[in-house]
C-alpha cells in the first residue's frame, strides 16, 4: 500500500496521545479464521508450542473453563493448565460481568478465574467500565522468549466459551448456550477471528499491558460484586507482568492498524484518560472512501449515529452498494430483550434505505434445516481494499461505551483477478480484503469453497446480484411450502420488524439508554463527534 494514510488513521487522528500504540505496523501476516472450530483448533496448536519462559495473555467477555476446543478436548482450562505446567506465564483479563439471570456470564467468568489461578496463572476479574458497560475484547497473545518469529496473536469476535465451536455446516456447538427459541437447542453460530503474525503481535501485547497495568481501581463498577469477589479471594488487583519481549520480525505483506474503544470513565484510564474511539474513527475514515461496495456482517447494526455514516456514503456515491448480514432475531426471547433491538435496527436500516434505496441489501442466514444462524461476526470490507475483523458491533455502544478491539488490514499485494481496479482510481483491489469477502460469500451462497465459481462474486454488482437471487429463490421456496429440492444458499432477505406506535414509545428510550448507551464525554456528544 503506497499511502496507508489514505485509509488508516494517523496517530493524531486516533485522538489518544496517552497510548503507546503506533499508528500502524507493516510486514504482518493476517489470516481470517472463519468459525469457532477453525479458530479453536489453531489456538490449541499454537499454545502447545509454548514452553518455559514463554507468555500467554488473554482477554475475554465470557470464558467457560469446560468448553472443549476440539471434539475430544482439551477444554479451555486444560489447555491453559498444561501451558502453566510447562512453565508458561499465563495472565488473563476477564470481564467480571453481571448476574446470569440477565443472560450474562458472571459465574462462568469466576469459574475460569478459579481454574487458571489454581494452577499458578493470574486472572483479573475486571469491572473498570461505565455503569451497564462491559469489557468486550476477545484477544489471545502468544510470545516465545527465544524465537519471536513464532509469536502469534488472535483477535476478533470469538470468546473462549460455549456455543462458539461451530463450523460451516452450522449444526451448532455440542456445548450450547440457551438462546431464543428460534435458534433451537444447539444454536447455529457464525463468527470470525483473525490470526496475526509479525510486528502487530507486539502491538496487541501492548494493548493487554496497558489495561493490565492501569492503576484504575478494579472495584469501581459494582460494589456488591466487589464484596462477593473479595470474600472468595478473587484477584482484582493486577500484579506486575514479566518484561515485554522484543517485537517479532516482519512476516508478510499486510499493514495492520489496531483500533479500540474505551469509554470516558472516572477515575480515568491512564492510557486513555478521555477514552478512545479509534474504532469509530477508523471505520468512519474507511467508509467515507467507499465508492462501489461495503460488505458488512454484524450482530446488531442498530444505531442511528452509525447508520448515518453509511447513509451519507450512499448519497455521495451513486454506484455504492451496501450489503449487510445480520441475525434474523435477537439472541434472547421476551419483549424487553427484543423490542428495543427492533427499534434500533429498523431505524438504522430505514435511514440507509432512504439514502440508497435499491442499493441497500440486508440478509439473514439459515442452515440447511432452515434454523436461523446467529450472526455474531463483526466484519467489514470496503471496496476490496480495506478490511476489518473485530469485537465491535456497528452501534453506539461498541463505538463509545464498552471496551472493544478491532484489526484493520491493508494488503500491499494487488489482486490480479478482474475487476482489478473496481474503484477506478488506480488503488486496485487487494488480496486480503477480496479473499475475505469471497470466502464469506461462497459459504452464504453454497458456492464451491475452493473458488471455482468466484466469477459470480468478484465484480461488486455481480456479487450483489448473486446474493440477492439466491436469497429470493430460498424465500420463494419457503413461501411455496418448501416443495421440491431446496435451492442452494443460506441467505434470506431480512425484513426489519414493524412495531406499533405504542411499542415504539416505550422501546425507544430503553434502546437508547440501555441497549445502545453513549460513552463519549458530554462535549463530544453535543458536537456529534466521535
Amino acid at each position: 500500500m503506497e499511502d496507508p494514510e489514505r485509509w488508516l488513521l494517523t496517530a493524531e487522528e486516533r485522538g489518544n496521545p496517552a497510548t503507546a500504540l503506533p499508528a500502524w505496523t507493516a510486514g504482518n501476516l493476517a489470516e481470517p479464521l472463519v468459525h469457532g472450530v477453525e479458530y479453536f483448533d489453531r489456538l490449541v496448536t499454537e499454545v502447545e508450542t509454548l514452553g518455559e519462559g514463554d507468555q500467554l495473555w488473554f482477554t475475554d467477555w465470557r470464558g467457560d473453563p469446560d468448553e472443549r476446543l476440539r471434539e475430544n478436548g482439551p477444554t479451555v482450562a486444560e489447555l491453559f493448565e498444561e501451558a502453566l505446567r510447562r512453565g508458561v506465564a499465563v495472565r488473563g483479563l476477564v470481564w467480571r460481568s453481571h448476574i446470569d439471570a440477565m443472560s450474562f456470564s458472571g459465574a462462568e467468568n469466576r469459574a475460569l478465574d478459579d481454574e487458571v489461578e489454581h494452577d499458578g496463572g493470574q486472572v483479573v476479574l475486571d469491572q473498570r467500565v461505565r455503569r451497564g458497560g462491559s469489557h468486550h475484547q476477545k484477544l489471545v497473545v502468544l510470545r516465545h522468549r527465544d524465537d519471536p518469529s513464532r509469536d502469534v496473536a488472535f483477535a476478533g469476535g470469538i470468546d473462549l466459551c460455549h456455543s462458539r465451536r461451530d463450523d460451516a455446516t452450522h449444526a451448532g456447538d455440542p456445548q450450547p448456550l440457551a438462546m431464543a427459541r428460534a435458534y433451537g437447542e444447539r444454536p447455529p453460530w457464525h463468527d470470525v477471528q483473525l490470526m496475526l503474525r509479525g510486528p502487530a503481535v507486539a502491538v496487541l501485547d501492548t494493548v493487554f499491558r496497558e489495561r493490565w497495568e492501569d492503576p484504575t481501581n478494579a472495584d469501581s463498577g459494582n460494589p456488591l460484586a466487589w464484596v462477593h469477589d473479595r470474600l472468595r479471594h478473587a484477584r482484582l488487583d493486577p500484579p506486575p507482568l514479566p518484561p515485554q519481549l522484543p517485537p517479532p520480525p516482519e512476516a508478510g505483506p499486510h499493514v495492520v492498524q489496531t483500533l479500540r474503544t474505551y469509554p470516558a470513565i472516572r477515575p480515568p484510564y491512564d492510557f486513555a484518560p478521555r477514552g478512545e474511539r479509534s474504532v469509530a474513527r477508523g471505520y468512519s475514515k474507511a467508509v467515507r472512501r467507499a465508492t462501489r461496495l461495503v460488505y458488512l456482517e454484524d450482530q446488531y447494526m442498530w444505531s442511528g449515529e452509525v447508520a448515518r455514516l453509511f447513509a451519507e456514503a450512499l448519497r455521495d456515491n451513486p454506484r455504492l452498494h451496501l450489503v449487510v448480514v445480520v441475525p434474523r432475531v435477537p439472541d434472547q426471547d421476551g419483549a424487553f430483550a427484543e423490542r428495543p433491538q427492533y427499534v434500533g435496527r429498523w431505524q438504522a436500516i430505514e435511514m440507509c434505505r432512504r439514502a440508497g434505496r435499491d442499493r441497500v441489501h440486508v440478509f439473514d442466514v439459515e442452515n440447511q434445516e432452515g434454523t436461523p444462524v446467529y450472526v455474531h461476526a463483526k466484519v467489514c470490507v470496503v471496496d476490496d481494499v480495506w478490511a476489518s475483523v473485530g469485537s465491535d458491533n456497528f452501534n453506539r455502544r461498541s463505538w463509545t461505551h464498552d471496551s472493544e478491539l478491532s484489526s484493520a488490514v491493508l494488503d500491499t499485494t494487488r489482486d490480479p483477478r478482474e475487476p482489478r481496479d473496481p474503484r477506478g482510481d488506480g488503488e486496485g483491489a487487494r488480496v486480503f480484503a477480496r479473499d475475505l469477502r469471497l470466502r464469506l460469500g461462497r459459504e452464504h451462497c453454497d458456492l464451491d469453497p475452493d473458488g471455482a465459481e468466484d466469477e459470480a462474486l468478484l465484480d461488486p454488482e455481480r456479487f450483489v446480484a448473486t446474493l440477492t437471487s439466491r436469497a429470493e429463490a430460498l424465500d420463494a421456496w419457503h413461501a411455496g411450502g418448501r416443495r421440491g429440492p431446496r435451492p442452494p444458499g443460506r441467505l434470506r432477505v431480512h425484513s426489519a420488524e414493524t412495531l406499533s406506535r405504542l411499542t415504539r414509545l416505550w422501546a425507544t428510550p430503553v434502546y437508547r439508554l440501555v441497549d445502545d448507551p453513549d460513552g463519549r464525554p458530554w462535549r463530544m456528544r453535543r458536537a456529534g463527534r466521535f
